[in-house]
């Protein structure tokens, strides 16, 4: 099992829309094989900084989705609309 930490930062006043967004790619995460759970978290001292928790029964599973059709067309409209900048992405292994 591996812990996948994505750190996020939207652009000021994209809060909401980027909450919004990631109750949508729960969906897509649900349907990953592989993918256990996944809580979004946003950092109390900026409120424009979110961390996703994501639980994967192994790395290639997680690599697997990250490459997919999926993940990318949300990553796509995020990178245009609501970050700030490139999401970072890190991996604990269990």
């Amino acid at each position: 099992m591996i812990t996948v930490g994505m750190n996020y930062h939207v652009l000021p006043g994209q809060q909401q829309d980027f909450e919004t967004k990631f109750a949508g790619v729960v969906a897509a995460l649900k349907a990953a094989q592989g993918h256990t759970s996944s809580t979004l978290w946003r950092d109390v001292a900026d409120d424009a900084s979110y961390l996703i928790t994501s639980e994967w029964s192994e790395e290639q599973a997680f690599t697997d989705f990250i490459r997919s059709q999926a993940f990318r067309d949300v990553t796509n409209w995020g990178k245009e609309q609501i970050l700030s900048g490139r999401p970072q992405h890190k991996i604990y292994k269990h």
